[in-house]
This record gives structure tokens, sequence and C-alpha cells, in this order.
């Protein structure tokens, strides 16, 4: 896009030296952002024409200060063409630098991704989580390793970043980092904010990403299925150890909150619903959505099974989570004891929530995504899956209904 630049002359009446005497400063608006620069020429504010932005009369003085002006003014034009000539994208910033004779200072990338995430960091909690931050500190480490597998630098000018740059940095992802489609997407997303920073400043003047296109391809979510989550909840452990992470396990399948929601429960979560019943009240961490469950009571018998437990009083927790890398270890433990051959995770038990619990059971699926804390209806059809059983329940109903064809009324011949 072609910058417009306009140009004024004007004397600075707040600037008046003791003599009375007021300078003459150049405003340079380029695109609706001004700078301001002094012409280092002074005037009697009564002899100068704010109208024309120059000194009044033909006295040698008007001449010579005029004459400087229109000077100056072709020193910016002139500034402003070899900008252009140089691809450099004409900016306030630019055009200042050029005309002051200052050497423009490179903006560095990693310096900006660092930045970011620093002030993420400080946000954890507030506004972002301690997963978000590790996911932009591992983007920023790929970032500076594909920068030395395939520059042979340490950083690069975000000048310099353009559409190859980004083809290139998913091909490394792709083949040296060996990233599924997904985790590759994900990464070059991360990176592209870091682009949408430098374009809100202005150190860019055209996204690189601009003809890039990508897409996550949908993946099948792993859930129990109720054959599956029966034996897990029917299961007699040994150890407390076990029975403790399968009964945190069933309760996330019995409410759809992910791990780092049911740590954060207290008891002040549990609250009487509109239908005078027990209800989980709480927010997504991830989303910072509201998620409203009712207690159904096979959840009232963990969370009081639990109640009394030490770590559930002393730290004023609904229950005694563990680590969530513990969890998933503990949990293909209890995989392989119920005979399971899924690669049984914490988060599967939201995904069996969503299914097996309840949209084979016919709960509609607005009620499962408020459930879930999910912001459009898009988000829920990802993670609940409409099981065979159920298209198979509903065909029934169907066929019940188309059971009693219409009579046909006869033709007259």
């Amino acid at each position: 896009m072609k910058a417009k630049v306009s140009i004024l002359f004007y004397a600075k009446k707040a600037k008046a030296n003791v003599s009375g005497l007021v300078p003459i400063y150049s405003r340079i608006t380029v695109n609706g952002k001004r700078i301001e620069l002094t012409t280092g020429r002074f005037v009697e504010i009564s002899k100068w024409s704010a109208d024309a932005g120059k000194m009044k009369g033909t006295t040698d003085e008007a001449r010579s200060i005029n004459s400087q002006l229109d000077i100056l003014k072709l020193k910016i034009i002139d500034a402003q063409m070899e900008l252009v000539h140089k691809n450099v994208p004409v900016t306030a910033e630019s055009l200042k630098l050029k005309l002051t004779g200052s050497a423009e200072r490179p903006r560095m990338l990693v310096p900006i991704f660092q930045d970011h995430n620093n002030k993420i960091k400080e946000l954890i909690g507030k506004e972002y989580t301690a997963g978000t931050l590790e996911r932009y500190a591992t983007s920023l480490k790929h970032t500076i390793e594909f920068l030395e597998w395939k520059f042979k630098i340490s950083d690069i000018d975000i000048k310099q970043i353009n559409h190859a740059f980004i083809t290139d940095y998913e091909f490394y992802l792709r083949s040296v980092r060996n990233c599924s489609n997904n985790t590759a997407v994900k990464y070059i997303k991360n990176f592209h904010k870091i682009i949408k920073i430098c374009l809100a400043n202005d150190w860019l003047d055209k996204s690189p990403f601009s003809n890039y296109k990508s897409k996550i391809k949908e993946v099948e979510r792993t859930f129990l299925s109720e054959e599956e989550l029966q034996s897990v909840l029917g299961k007699e452990f040994k150890t407390d150890r076990l029975a403790l992470v399968r009964d945190i396990f069933i309760f996330s399948c019995f409410t759809g909150l992910a791990y780092v929601d049911v740590k954060n429960l207290t008891n002040s979560h549990i609250t009487i619903g509109i239908d005078g019943e027990r209800w989980i009240y709480t927010h997504r961490q991830k989303t910072e959505s509201a998620s409203k469950i009712p207690i159904l009571p096979v959840t009232q018998m963990i969370i009081d099974k639990y109640a009394d437990h030490p770590q559930s009083v002393n730290q004023d927790k609904l229950l005694p989570i563990l680590s969530n890398q513990k969890m998933n270890a503990y949990l293909k433990e209890i995989a392989t004891l119920c005979e399971i051959e899924k690669e049984l995770t914490f988060h599967i038990a939201r995904h069996t929530f969503a299914t097996t619990v309840t949209l084979t059971n016919g709960v509609p699926i607005e009620s499962v995504s408020k459930m879930l804390g999910h912001k459009n209806i898009s988000t829920t059809q990802h993670y609940a899956k409409v099981l065979d059983r159920k298209v198979s329940n509903d065909m029934l109903l169907l066929k019940e209904k188309l059971a009693q064809p219409p009579q046909l009324r006869a033709v007259n011949s």
C-alpha cells in the first residue's frame, strides 16, 4: 500500500526563546501518524503565516527562511522516494530515521518472541496457564533451532521473514522434528502470533503468512465404552494408590472436568442448582468459560469418600488429586489390570463423559456443550462423537413412527 505523506511547517509558540522568537517545526504525517522535526530557524510570531506555512513578506530574512523550508520539503520527498526504491516501508519511524541520519535499528525475532513469553509468565494464573507458557517456550526453542539448521544463525531481522521462511519452518518441523500435522500446525500458529505482534507495532509492513494455508486434521477421540467404564468402576485394587487414581478418573468421567479443573475444585464450588439438587459450579482454566454440572450419585459417593482425606482438609481441596504425570502413569497400570488395550490417560475421562456417559444416553448435545464449558457447539461436536449405538437407537424410534404407513387413496379410473 502506497504511503500517504503530508508536510506542514508551523511556528511552535510554546517553545519561544528569551528573545520572544518561536522555532519553526516541520510536521510530517505518514498514514495518519505524525512526527515533528525542528528546522533550526526562528521567527517573530507576527511575521509568520500559519495558513501558508511560511514567513510573510519579501525581506531578505523572509526569502532566506522560506527558501530553506522549500529545500527541506524537497529533502523530505527525496527521503521518501529513497525508502520506496530500497523497498523499505515508508512509515513515520523509518522516515524520521532517514531524515535525522540515524541508522535504522534492526528488530530481531528472538528478543520479540522472548518478550512475549516473559509477559505470559507474569500473567500465569491470571490470563494464562503454565501449560501455555511451556508451549510457547517450546515454540521459541524450535524457532531458534530452525534458524541454526537453515541459516546457521542464532537470530534474524524480522524484515527478512517471508513466505519461504514460513514454509521452510513448517518443513523443518515435519521432517527434522518429526512433528505430526496437527503439532506442526500448532507451532506455526504460535509463531504467527509473534508476527501479528510485529504487524500491530508497524515493525512489519506485510504479513509473511498472507498466502500460507494450513489445516488441523480432525483426530478421532479415544474414550471408554460402557463395558470398559464398568470394568474400571467395579475393579477392586489391592493398593490405595490405584484406588484413589481410579476414583478421581471416574469422577472426571461423570463430570467431564479436565485434570486442572478437578485439581482446582474446592468445597465452595459445590452449590444448589436451579432444580434444588447439588451442582458443581466452576470455570475452566483453559478457556475461562463457565461449567455447571449436576452431581450424579457416583460423583457424590467419591466426594463423600475423600471429604476427610488429610490432603483435602489441609489444602482445602475437594479431592486429593496427584500430579497429572503420576495420574497418567498409574492409569496405565489400571488399564492393564482391567484388560483395556487403549492407552489410558486422564483426558480420556472427559471424552468418555461426552460420549458414553451423556450423548449415548440421550443427553442433548447443547446440554453436553454447556457442561463441558465449550463456547460453541462445534467444539463439542469434535469431542462428543455420536456413536453407532446412538444412531441405531435414533433410527429405531424413526422406524416405530413409520411402522404404520398412511393409507393410499384409490385412484379413480
